[in-house]
């Protein structure tokens, strides 16, 4: 494990650990890495240039050359088969296998991917799509990268994310949770293999942050994490995610939501203008809609959620893991009344 200061930095470590461990392999070609769009994985340069939000980075190019990116796995919005998630999910997985073949296998390093991505609104992985991933990182060489800085510490009712889709990643690269956000720590757990060429000869891994391995934060951690065993919060959240799901599905019968998505505690609502056609807002619109009107309306009304346009309009939920049904039905209560008048306003 090592510990590093928040989020950008767990992913900027996993970034060159990867490209190290190639080196030390006798593979310095390999530095290439490949994300999916609209993903966000941070704000360093690395972490940036893994980002899928073209607006972000605008300011800061030219960022870290040789970060590719494929499309995400929004199964409503799908180019193909979005009647079937599994043949979808197929499909979105074999697009990162074909990048990584027109790249070159030699040259890329990682793959970056959130169990359920963040920005864009709570895109859950199709059935069996990390397994697909995977058997493509391993055909071709490639880390699996799993971003949970959302997606661990309970959120989706597992501590790690990638356990909640089976999946085995090389790295984990982590943060928020791990404190409840009480105290800034982020970090990434490796894979034995990684460690070998470490352990045997004298490289080292020349990474660190000046308050990395806070002793305070570390303590709070620890803290933290025996009041989740204490609490039993994984089994309470493993035991509410669907009356969870359930509560929210209620909202589909207005007409301004196109779309309910998301696992664990961790949901995005996806706002259209036409429920049959899909047709999302333009940006004038998703602008008056979000900041000039749903920010304050859900705040004032009590929910504190994030209404967000990086991608198509969505409002995305993250409640506490404590939460149960008497608070998912005043979530749903309030999200019913402000998108009503949402509606009403257009």
């Amino acid at each position: 494990m090592f510990f590093t200061t928040g989020g950008g930095d767990a992913v900027e470590s996993a970034w060159k650990l990867a490209k190290q461990y190639f080196t030390l392999t006798g593979k310095p070609a390999e530095h290439k890495v490949i994300s999916r769009a609209v993903a966000y994985h941070g704000t360093p340069h690395g972490a940036l240039s893994l980002t899928g939000l073209p607006g972000l980075k605008e300011p800061f190019e030219p960022l870290v050359p040789s970060a590719f990116r494929v499309p995400n796995t929004n199964i409503y919005r799908a180019p193909e088969h979005g009647d079937d998630p599994e043949a979808f999910g197929r499909w979105a997985a074999d697009r990162i296998g074909e990048a990584i073949e027109f790249e070159g296998p030699d040259t890329v390093a990682a793959v970056f991917l959130e169990p359920v991505q963040n920005a864009g609104g709570c895109f859950p992985p199709p059935p069996g799509y990390f397994q697909r991933v995977r058997e493509i990182c391993d055909r071709h060489d490639v880390l699996l990268v799993s971003d949970e800085v959302i997606c661990a510490f309970g959120r989706l009712g597992t501590m790690f994310g990638a356990q909640r889709f089976g999946c085995t990643p090389d790295i984990i690269a982590f943060a928020k949770g791990v404190t409840s956000g009480y105290s800034p720590l982020g970090g990434m757990l490796v894979a034995d293999r990684l460690f070998e060429p470490f352990r045997h000869g004298t490289a080292m891994f020349a990474h660190g942050h000046t308050f990395g391995g806070h002793p305070v934060s570390a303590a709070v951690a620890l803290a933290n994490l025996d009041l989740f065993e204490r609490e039993d919060l994984l089994g309470h959240v493993m035991r509410n995610r669907d009356a969870f799901r359930a509560t929210l599905e209620r909202l589909r019968d207005l007409p301004i939501v196109g779309d309910v998505r998301g696992d664990g505690y961790f949901y995005g609502i996806e706002m259209v203008k036409d429920r049959d056609t899909r047709e999302t807002f333009t940006e004038e619109e998703s602008e008056r809609l979000l900041r000039g009107f749903l920010d304050k309306a859900l705040y004032e009304a009590g929910l504190y959620c994030r209404a967000d346009d990086r991608g198509d309009p969505v409002v995305q939920l993250a409640p506490p893991l404590t939460c149960d049904q008497a608070h998912f039905d005043e979530i749903e209560q309030i999200l019913r009344a402000v998108l009503a008048e949402a509606w009403a306003r257009l």
